[in-house]
């Protein structure tokens, strides 16, 4: 790879750093190249993406964002999964790994603090932003939906009435 290349992955790499609010750094070890097709599309259904990276230009790349403390992370065969999302790129890389033990997880980032691998895993458990948004949504609606019922019941009942005593005469 020449200099510009590198150079040009560099920036890219710096600048999805910069955009995300989670990276999760993981290990992967003789993942085929459909494995990895899987992930990817995995990844960009749920609004992250997936990167196998060169260890010292992702390290460049680290330097001057809110992820630069993750730069020992990188040792061996890694990728980056990001999100703008703090919970699509965990959430996928964790279920990846489960169904999958050439992917590992090794440590992440969210907002530029810190998280183990464990605290990753606890993260993919949450609900994605989608998620709480369709719940909030529910919630508001329901009561909504209740207040129509309650009201249109006593014009059906006067209604009722008035066919009853129509039908009688």
């Amino acid at each position: 790879m020449d200099r510009s290349k590198k150079e040009a992955l560099v920036a890219e790499l710096h600048e999805t750093f910069e955009n995300s609010s989670l990276v999760v750094i993981t290990h992967n070890k003789g993942l085929t190249v459909a494995e990895v097709s899987d992930l990817r599309q995995q990844m960009r259904d749920a609004g992250a993406g997936f990167k196998v990276t060169k260890n010292r230009l992702a390290k460049i790349a680290l330097k001057g964002t809110k992820f630069e403390h993750l730069d020992e992370q990188f040792v061996g065969p890694t990728a980056v999964a990001f999100s703008q999302d703090a919970v699509a790129a965990a959430k996928v890389a964790t279920e990846f790994g489960k169904k999958n033990d050439k992917l590992e997880i090794v440590a992440g980032g969210l907002n530029g603090q810190g998280l183990t691998k464990e605290q990753v895993d606890n993260l993919a458990k949450l609900p994605s932003l989608d998620e709480l948004r369709g719940k909030l949504i529910g919630l508001v609606q329901a009561p909504a939906t209740k207040v129509a019922g309650v009201i249109q019941a006593p014009a059906g009942k006067l209604a009722r009435v008035f066919a009853a005593y129509g039908s009688s005469e």
